[in-house]
């Protein structure tokens, strides 16, 4: 079944009814006035891209629904995801679990019916439960009572959506001809919430954007925003301090740099922006741009603007369907009693260090912006510091729900610390952070590590699922609280030597906590505990390999061989 979305929801028309309409409805109240949740996730929206937290976008790119919810809520300074990627943040959301136990490691991650913990626990509890958007799990949605999702990664423009039918999973299917995704989306939601739920029951809504995931293709409406703006650049989108990274991220010898993360500008020889985006966005550089032409920095700066500007488009065009969202929930009578939840399935690097995408445990894209509205009992204007993990998510909002936690979650509820501002006493002081799919598309390390209030320590373990297409390991420390743009990898300052054991020693309990033991792939695990110690042979043994890697990275190239498999085999 494949039919024009048109026909189905006749979505111009419609809206246009409801929303002129909207104020002779009568107002909903949630049974046992218990709160709506309302959880939007945003794909790859980082915290430097919404102006609440005050960043160098905050002023050429306003978001001023998004900031809504930081102005009468709370907004979080340390939530973080536990793996930079989008499947597996959001398997971490869904099951409230790290994805060594959820098994969601990579982009191929899935989370199967009667696994998906939020909605079976939400349904439980008396909600009417929906899925709208970007899903990106391979597995049905259906443990919700409603869903819509996009197929994968969805397209920007004409989306096609799968949803319920009388066909297999991904045979029903509904298409938004001559629409944006993210217009689409909102379309869809407003819609259930208006037409097709229970009124009866409290709902829980999952509304997830595609948008901003690149590539950033924005609605047309926005071409013409910030076309003349030229977009703040980070001071580490020029400067490479020569403390930052470690061998693992700059070679042997620095000779790693240019094949080690992706770029903005013409650094990374296999894939920059600088590469991609003149010919996608054309009208986005100058009549017949020739990058052999133009130095270095001119094409760097061409690159990041091209990029910022279609980037933040996307944004603009989610802080305005909110708008409409929000108008939908005030005229229903439903905003104050709907607990809104605003964040993105992780962060994502705006050009810092000169890397594009996320899956970095660098602060850019390991912080999830996170802001929450609840006025009946989350005290406006908050700020808060504490450590707070996406696997927290869930329970905290069946908390709100009065619903029940399974044994199976490992992560907790935060409510009292939105309604008090006061982290619990018990509450944690370290997340835990694992990327795995090693050197996949963006050149990204595997690692782990664990991150503090003020210090970072990352192991970069430089191996695949088994233990092969090995780079050099290394470790990094960064001291937060005086480098928090993380500059400066201060692991070999003398002064920090008992700082360093202590740190590795709380990495150590908490994968034991978390119940990383390794085992999954024994392999890799073997990988990581030969090098943990970082002594004189193991730093040998790194120079070794970083010279290696350069040499298969090199005739690869040579050979055209630009998207190797990397994250399994030898």
């Amino acid at each position: 079944m494949n039919f024009d979305a048109h026909r189905y929801l006749r979505t111009t028309l419609v809206l246009a009814v409801v929303m002129a309409t909207l104020s002779a409805m009568p107002t909903v109240v949630a049974a046992a006035d218990r709160p709506n949740i309302l959880f939007i996730m945003s794909d790859d929206h980082a915290a430097e891209a919404i102006s609440a937290y005050g960043s160098r976008l905050a002023e050429v790119a306003p978001t001023p629904h998004i900031d809504r919810l930081a102005r009468e809520g709370a907004l979080l300074n340390n939530a973080f995801c536990t793996n930079s990627i989008c499947s597996p943040s959001r398997a971490c959301v869904l099951t409230g679990q790290y994805d060594h136990t959820n098994g969601a490691f990579d982009l191929a991650g899935r989370v199967p019916p009667g696994k998906q913990m939020l909605a079976i626990e939400m349904k439980k509890a008396g909600y009417e439960t929906a899925m709208i958007g970007k899903w990106h799990l391979k597995d049905e949605p259906a443990d919700f009572d409603y869903y819509c999702v996009l197929p994968g990664q969805g397209k920007y423009h004409d989306p096609e959506f799968r949803i319920r039918g009388d066909q297999p999973w991904g045979k029903n299917t509904i298409r938004f001809g001559g629409m944006h995704v993210t217009d689409a989306i909102t379309d869809l939601t407003l819609r259930w919430l208006n037409k097709e739920r229970d009124q009866s029951k409290p709902f829980f809504l999952m509304h997830h954007f595609k948008a901003p995931h690149d590539y950033f293709d924005n609605a047309p409406r926005y071409q013409s925003y910030l076309r003349d703006v030229e977009i703040p650049e980070p001071d580490t989108l020029w400067e490479r301090d020569p403390k930052f990274g470690s061998i693992a991220t700059r070679g042997a010898n620095d000779e790693l740099i240019p094949h080690i993360g992706t770029s903005i500008g013409g650094r990374n020889p296999r894939r920059s922006y600088l590469g991609d985006l003149p010919e996608l966005y054309p009208e986005e550089f100058p009549e017949n741009f020739d990058p052999s032409e133009g130095s270095d920095e001119s094409n760097t700066r061409l690159a990041y603007n091209a990029y910022l500007r279609k980037y933040l488009r996307c944004v603009k065009g989610i802080d305005d369907n909110l708008g409409r969202l929000f108008d939908y929930l005030e005229e229903s009578g439903q905003m104050d009693n709907t607990l809104i939840v605003y964040t993105g399935d992780q962060g994502f690097m705006l050009g810092e260090h000169d890397y594009q995408d996320k899956r970095w445990m660098y602060e850019e894209s390991q912080r999830m912006p996170f802001l929450v509205r609840y006025p009946k009992s989350i005290p406006a204007g908050q700020r808060l510091d504490a450590i707070v993990e996406n696997v927290d998510y869930g329970p905290m909002m069946l908390d709100f729900a009065g619903a029940n936690v399974p044994d199976t979650v490992q992560g907790k509820s935060f409510r009292s610390l939105l309604e008090t501002g006061e982290e619990p006493a018990d509450w944690k002081q370290e997340a835990y952070y694992r990327y795995w799919m090693h050197m996949a598309h963006h050149d990204n390390p595997a690692h782990l590590g664990i991150r503090t209030k003020t210090h970072k320590l990352i192991y970069y373990y430089g191996c695949n699922y088994d233990g092969g297409y090995q780079t050099p390991p290394g470790w990094e420390l960064y001291d937060l609280e005086n480098d928090p743009k993380e500059t400066r990898n201060v692991i070999d300052d003398p002064e920090n030597e008992t700082l360093v054991q202590d740190l590795k020693q709380r990495l150590v309990e908490l994968r034991k906590r978390v119940d990383d033991h390794g085992d999954h792939f024994p392999k890799c695990e073997a990988i990581v505990q030969e090098f943990w110690d970082d002594d004189q042979q193991d730093r040998e043994r790194a120079v070794e390999l970083s010279h290696e890697f350069l040499q298969r990275r090199l005739s690869e190239l040579k050979a055209g061989k630009r998207n190797v498999r990397t994250w399994q085999g030898p």
